[in-house]
Order: C-alpha cells, then sequence, then structure tokens
C-alpha cells in the first residue's frame, strides 16, 4: 500500500505501524513527533496505529541550536 510520508509517495506493507515505519527508516521514535492525517498521535500508542493505505504523515523532528 502506499502512504505519504513527508510528501513523498511511500510503499509499505500492509499491517504496518507508525513505530514499524519508523524502524523501517531508522528513526528513532523518541526524537520525532508525527502527524497521521492532520492529527498529532501520542508516542506511546506509534506501536499500535496501524497505517491504511493513502494516509498522510509527517516526521518532524526537533533540532536544538541557537
Amino acid at each position: 500500500m502506499i502512504v505519504i510520508l513527508n510528501g513523498e509517495k511511500t510503499e509499505i506493507n500492509n499491517d504496518t505501524s507508525v513505530l514499524a515505519l519508523l524502524d523501517s527508516k531508522q528513526i528513532a521514535a523518541d526524537t520525532v513527533v508525527v502527524e497521521l492525517n492532520k492529527e498529532i498521535i501520542p508516542s506511546d500508542t506509534f506501536c499500535n496505529t496501524m497505517l491504511n493505505d493513502g494516509d498522510h504523515l509527517e516526521v518532524l523532528r526537533f533540532v536544538g541550536g541557537g
């Protein structure tokens, strides 16, 4: 199935959770905020939040600086 990840089409397997997608992209779940279909999802639900064909995700990483 296809999801839109940060504006780009990304092919994923059926039954993929947000956590599995982050892991596959080598993104540490504790360093990002995920917006799924325009709603921020709590990080403690990443493993239980299953993705569907056509979902839109934005993964935002916090970067310190000065």
